[in-house]
């Protein structure tokens, strides 16, 4: 008897162990939620510089999205979920889209948010270079 109820802790143990055990499931990224009312309608101002986005972006954003934008950058290897391929993503989506997601980041994935870290002006910049990206 003894060792049946043992045995009875010893799986109810187990049991709720391997329920707290792995990593919750990723929810799945939206790929055009509503841009927030303080991003919506802003569009690429006529100064951005696409040469100078291409070097931020080279700096803080290839090595996850890769140096032509595609996800397959060094760092995006192991993500998951993996990068956007910002080569077919950026058309599909507005300035203000892409404004709101580099400043902010994006839930549920690596992709931190760039406010604080880069300028209002370089972050316009690299979506100038993103805009170019085929």
């Amino acid at each position: 008897m003894r060792k049946l109820i043992i045995l009875a802790v010893f799986v109810a143990g187990a049991v709720i162990l391997a329920a707290c055990g792995g990593s919750p499931t990723p929810q799945p990224v939206s790929a055009n939620p509503t841009v927030p009312a303080d991003f919506a309608g802003k569009s690429l101002p006529a100064g951005a510089d696409a040469a100078a986005g291409k070097e931020a972006f080279t700096t803080n954003c290839a090595a996850c999205h890769g140096a032509e934008g595609h996800g397959d950058g060094p760092a995006g290897a192991a993500l998951d979920p993996k990068p956007r391929d910002l080569s077919a993503f950026a058309p599909e989506v507005g300035d203000d889209y892409l404004f709101w997601r580099v400043n902010t980041g994006v839930p549920g994935t690596a992709m931190v948010g760039w406010k604080g870290i880069l300028t209002d002006e370089q972050i316009w910049d690299v979506i100038a270079y993103i805009r170019t990206l085929k």
